[in-house]
């Protein structure tokens, strides 16, 4: 029960995320579509730090998360990778 607890408790900001207020069709927008509505709900979102640790821990490759898209987020890797 120990790994429940610990699971439940880091992925505890998505019950107040903004984005479950929202359809993930908001979040994970056809090809060429814009992301900066979703942007601008993730940057009003509490949990928006979490969310996104959460994306680059689990190499979540598609969607917005914590307000960064799949590009951004692939900058931040290489970006974190040089820095090691």
């Amino acid at each position: 029960m120990l790994i429940n607890t610990v699971t439940d408790s880091a992925l505890a900001w998505q019950e107040t995320a903004l984005c479950a207020q929202a359809g993930p069709e908001f979040f994970f927008p056809a090809p060429g579509s814009s992301t900066r509505e979703a942007k601008q709900l993730c940057n009003a979102c509490e949990g928006r730090e979490a969310c996104l640790e959460y994306a680059l821990d689990n190499d979540e490759r598609f969607g917005v998360w914590g307000g960064l898209s799949e590009k951004e987020r692939e900058r931040l890797r290489r970006v974190e990778r040089k820095q090691a």
